[in-house]
C-alpha cells in the first residue's frame, strides 16, 4: 500500500491541465517559440556529443514529451543539454554507438529509482560556489569541443577537451579553415544581435539559415550535417549484454547523477523566475528518468531539463505543461516534414550555436558575486571548474563539496571558543579565586581541545563556573571534553560549577559522563547570579578550613556545602 502510495504521487493528475483553459494561447506561442530554438541545440548537441543529429532530435522530440508530461515541473522544457554531452562523448568514441540506447536507459532507471526513493531534495545540499563552478567547466568544455568544427577539423585523438582542441588547431591550415572560422562568426554575429534588434527574433535559427544559404551559394568546402530520418524509427529495447552494462555501470551513474542535479537545478529557477506554483523534485526526477528511457528506446541520448529552453518558455509566455509538449510536436514537425533542408546545415554554424550558447551559460554577475563574497567560496568555484575541465564533472562536484566543507568547518571552528568574565556587580573578597569561562558557538571534534587546553591551564583559582548558555552546537566529542575537563580540575582541587546547559544538550551531556563528574548534583545551575553566590560560599569555605595554598600547589578537595 505504501509503495502504491508513493506510485501516485509521481504520476500525472487533471490538476496538471486545470489552468490550460485560461492560458492556452500564451502556451502554444512559448511552446512554438521553444521549438525554434530548440532544433539548432538539440542538432548541434547530437552532433557534438557524437550520436549524430538524428539522435539529438529524436531526443528532443522524445523525451520532452515524455518529462513535459510526467515531470514535476509545469514549466520545465526538457531534451539534449550540455552536461550530457559532455560525459556521452567519451563513453561513444570507447564503446561505438552501439553502447547509446544502453546506457541512456540504465542512467534513466537510476533516475527513475531516485525519484522513487525520494532523494530529489538532495541536490539543495550543493553549496552555491560548486554549482556555479560546475556550470563555469561544462560551458569551458562545451565551448572547447567546438574548436575542431569551428577550424574544419576532425577532433584530436585526446579525450580532454582542450588538449583535443589544440591537436586540431595544430593539424589545421588556415587557408582550409577559413571558411568555417566565418561561418562561425557569421553565426555568432546574428546571434549577438539579433535580441537587440526584437527580443522575440530566433539568432540562432536565422544565423543557421543565413549560413547555409551562405554555404550552398559559395560552395563553401565544410561538413554538412548529412541525410536524416524523415520519421521516428520503431522503438526497439537495447542489447542487454551483461558484460558491456557493467562496463557502462559508472558511466551510466555520472550521466543520473548529472540528469538530476541539472534537471533539478533548472526546475527551481523556472519556480523562482515564473508564478506557475512550486515544483515537485521527486516527480521531476521520475519524470525525467521516464524520458531518458523513452529517448533510449528510440535511439536518442540522456535527457534532462534545459535552463535556457525553460526560461525561454516562461518569457514566451509558457504557464502550462501544453508549452513543453507544443514545443515537442514542433520537432516532431520538423522530422516528418523538414529533415531534407536540415541536412544541408553546416557543421560550422552548429559549432557557432554551441559557442554563443556555452558563453551564455556563464553569469558573469554571478561569478563577481562569488568571487567577492568570501576566499573560501572564490577557491570553491575555481577548484570545481578547473577539476571540471580537467578531469571529471562528478569527481569535481564531490571535491568542490569537500572543499567546501573544508571552509565551512574552518569559519565553525572560528565562531566558536572560550573566553574568561569577570564576575558583574561589586567585588568581594575572594572572587580573585573564581574563575568564570563561557563557552559560545560550537563545541565539536575540531575546536574541542582548544577550549580543554585553555580551561585546564587555569592556575590559583578555588572554583571555575563554566557558562554554556551560549553554546549553540554539541557533538559527542565537544561534550566529552566538558567531562574530561571536569574531572582534571576536581582532581586538581577545583571545584567546578555548571552553568545554562540548554534543553537540547543535557540528553548528550548527560549520556557522555558530564553531571557524574561534577562534585555534587547541586553544581548544576540555570542562573549565573546563583552560581556565583555558591562559588563564593565555597571560597569562604575553603578559607576558613585552611590557608591559601603557595603558588603552584592546590587545596585539596572541600566538604561538599551545597
Amino acid at each position: 500500500m505504501r509503495a502504491l502510495s508513493t506510485l501516485r504521487t509521481l504520476l500525472p493528475t487533471v490538476r496538471d491541465y486545470s489552468q490550460v483553459p485560461r492560458s492556452w494561447r500564451g502556451d502554444l506561442i512559448a511552446g512554438l517559440t521553444v521549438g525554434i530554438v530548440a532544433l539548432p541545440l538539440a542538432l548541434a548537441f547530437g552532433v557534438s556529443s557524437g550520436a549524430g543529429a538524428a539522435s539529438g532530435l529524436i531526443t528532443a522530440v522524445v523525451a520532452g514529451l515524455v518529462a513535459a508530461v510526467f515531470g514535476g515541473s509545469h514549466v520545465q522544457v526538457s531534451g539534449p543539454t550540455g552536461a550530457m554531452v559532455v560525459v556521452l562523448g567519451p563513453v561513444i568514441a570507447a564503446h561505438g554507438i552501439e553502447a547509446l540506447a544502453l546506457v541512456t536507459v540504465m542512467a534513466g532507471l537510476m533516475v527513475i529509482a531516485a525519484g522513487v526513493l525520494k532523494l530529489g531534495q538532495v541536490v539543495s545540499f550543493l553549496p552555491w560556489p560548486v554549482i556555479e563552478g560546475f556550470t563555469l567547466g561544462i560551458a569551458v568544455i562545451i565551448f572547447l569541443q567546438q574548436v575542431p568544427a569551428a577550424i574544419g577539423e576532425d577532433a584530436g585523438p585526446s579525450s580532454n577537451s582542450a588538449i583535443s582542441a589544440l591537436q586540431a588547431i595544430g593539424a589545421s591550415s588556415p587557408a582550409e579553415s577559413m571558411a568555417a572560422v566565418g561561418l562561425v562568426a557569421l553565426v555568432a554575429l546574428i546571434m549577438i544581435v539579433a535580441p537587440r534588434i526584437h527580443s522575440r527574433i530566433p539568432g540562432s535559427i536565422v544565423g543557421i539559415v543565413v549560413a547555409s544559404v551562405l554555404a550552398q551559394v559559395l560552395a563553401m568546402p565544410v561538413a554538412r550535417i548529412g541525410a536524416l530520418p524523415d520519421s521516428l524509427p520503431a522503438p526497439a529495447a537495447p542489447g542487454w549484454d551483461w558484460g558491456l552494462i557493467v562496463v557502462l555501470a559508472a558511466p551510466a551513474a555520472t550521466i543520473a547523477i548529472l540528469a538530476a542535479i541539472e534537471s533539478l537545478l533548472s526546475a527551481r529557477v523556472a519556480a523562482s523566475i515564473s508564478d506557475t506554483g512550486s515544483y515537485d523534485a521527486d516527480r521531476e526526477l521520475f519524470g525525467q528518468g521516464l524520458a531518458s528511457v523513452a529517448s533510449g528506446f528510440f535511439g536518442g541520448m540522456p535527457a534532462t531539463g534545459a535552463i535556457a529552453r525553460t526560461a525561454v518558455n516562461i518569457r514566451s509566455g509558457g504557464r502550462t505543461r501544453l508549452a513543453a509538449i507544443t514545443h515537442a510536436l514542433v520537432l516532431l514537425f520538423v522530422v516528418y516534414l523538414a529533415t531534407g533542408p536540415v541536412s544541408g546545415i553546416p557543421l560550422a554554424a552548429l559549432a557557432g550555436v554551441l559557442m554563443v550558447t556555452a558563453v551564455r551559460m556563464v553569469s558573469f554577475s554571478t561569478l563577481r558575486s562569488v568571487v567577492g563574497s568570501t576566499r573560501g567560496d572564490t577557491v570553491v568555484l575555481i577548484v570545481t571548474a578547473v577539476v571540471t575541465v580537467s578531469f571529471d564533472l562528478i569527481q569535481a562536484v564531490g571535491i568542490g563539496v569537500l572543499v567546501a566543507a573544508f571552509f565551512a568547518l574552518r569559519s565553525l571552528v572560528k565562531s566558536g571558543g572560550v573566553h574568561r568574565e569577570e564576575i558583574s556587580g561589586p567585588a568581594q573578597d575572594g572572587d580573585s579565586r573564581i574563575a568564570i569561562y563561557r563557552i559560545e558557538g560550537a563545541l565539536f571534534f575540531a575546536a574541542a581541545e582548544r577550549v580543554l587546553d585553555r580551561v585546564s591551564d587555569t592556575r590559583n583559582v578555588e572554583v571555575v563556573i563554566i557558562r554554556m548558555s551560549q553554546l549553540q552546537s554539541l557533538d559527542a566529542t565537544g561534550a566529552r571534553v566538558i567531562a574530561d575537563l571536569v574531572n582534571t580540575l576536581e582532581r586538581r582541587g577545583i571545584t567546578v560549577l555548571v552553568k545554562g546547559v540548554q534543553d537540547r544538550h543535557l540528553r548528550l551531556i548527560t549520556k557522555v559522563g558530564v553531571l557524574q563528574s561534577l562534585r555534587h548534583q547541586k553544581h548544576l545551575f540555570t542562573a549565573l547570579d546563583a552560581a556565583v553566590e555558591h562559588a563564593r560560599s565555597h571560597v569562604v569555605r575553603n578559607r576558613a578550613a585552611q590557608p591559601l595554598p603557595e603558588s603552584g600547589q592546590y587545596p585539596a578537595a572541600s566538604p561538599e556545602i551545597g
